[in-house]
């Protein structure tokens, strides 16, 4: 027979009161039915509890260790039961979610702020995933929430359109730009792109916007992270094709051109199981998304390049055109 929560409660109060009768009314049940549930307990431990005297109530070594133990025990099932109907409700738990090298500067960081203020008891696990790779977490359950390319699609997901994405030119101080020439002004210049290790779907993009254009890009040095790459852009390296949201660093020296070409545009989507669909937390994930797509043009020029010409030092109003 095993010891329940409503013995340790009964063992409580009776600690507290030292009277049977009080006991049970703050219990509201009858003495004997009090006394038979302390004989229960003190038979499954094998020992007496209580010392029961004419008038009074004692606690044993062992009634008092119980006692002592049971006022944490109570506590903390009612702590952990409280968590679980705040997780039931999707207000507390984990959350796994899977993004992209062109969400984690746009709509991603907007989004983890907005939900954490509303549920700081969520835990958030966020992991850097291709979208091939988020679909693959998704589906095996590995990841329940993912910023994903909206044309990458699987039956089992449910897709919801969020955010409008397209490639533009990160150039340094020391490369011109010419808008009526668009990408091909750039064309002979070194190119540092995203490594195809570390998105394939990025680095294919590049490729087919560049073809486009009319040229293959000269690649002089690929890399893992966005930062890197408009830091090497920065030095004088290169040019790069980055995603939009990469305007939002702001980096000293570096102009963000729009491409003006309908093949660098691609959409993110949000994706979860459609299975999860029934799941609260996810659900309210979901919600605090904004329904309608987001777009991002802050420090995108449209307009020429002003630059000085090769070898002279800083930058001019193309910079402050990206500010």
């Amino acid at each position: 027979m095993d010891i329940e929560l409503a013995d340790l409660q009964a063992l409580l109060v009776l600690a507290e009161t030292l009277h049977f009768g009080r006991a049970a009314d703050r219990l509201h049940v009858s003495q004997p039915a009090l006394s038979k549930r302390i004989r229960r307990m003190e038979s499954r431990i094998g020992g007496a509890l209580l010392v029961r005297g004419y008038r009074d109530v004692r606690l044993t070594e062992a009634g008092r260790l119980l006692a002592n133990r049971s006022r944490h025990l109570i506590a903390e099932a009612a702590a952990t039961l409280a968590l679980t109907e705040r997780a039931a409700r999707g207000e507390a738990g984990l959350l796994r979610i899977g993004f992209g090298i062109a969400s984690i500067f746009g709509l991603l960081p907007e989004v983890v702020q907005r939900f954490r203020r509303a549920h700081p008891e969520v835990q958030l696990h966020l992991r850097d995933m291709s979208t091939p790779d988020q679909i693959d977490a998704l589906v095996s359950g590995e990841i329940d929430v993912g910023f994903i390319r909206h044309r990458a699609t699987d039956d089992r997901l449910q897709l919801r359109y969020v955010l409008d994405e397209r490639l533009v030119a990160a150039l340094g101080p020391h490369s011109r730009w010419d808008t009526r020439a668009g990408l091909r002004s750039v064309a002979s210049e070194p190119f540092i792109i995203i490594a195809r290790s570390r998105s394939a779907s990025f680095y294919d993009h590049v490729l087919s916007v560049s073809a486009a254009a009319g040229f293959a890009p000269r690649i002089v040095q690929e890399a893992d992270e966005l930062f890197t790459i408009v830091s090497l852009v920065r030095s004088g390296l290169g040019v790069s094709l980055v995603p939009r949201s990469a305007a939002l660093m702001r980096l000293p020296g570096v102009r963000f051109y729009e491409l003006g070409m309908p093949e660098a545009a691609w959409n993110i989507a949000l994706a979860w199981h459609r299975d999860s669909d029934r799941v609260p937390l996810v659900r309210r994930f979901v919600e605090a998304v904004p329904p309608a797509p987001v777009r991002l043009d802050r420090g995108v020029s449209r307009r020429p390049a002003r630059s000085k010409p090769r070898g002279a030092d800083g930058d001019t109003s193309g910079a402050k055109n990206a500010r």
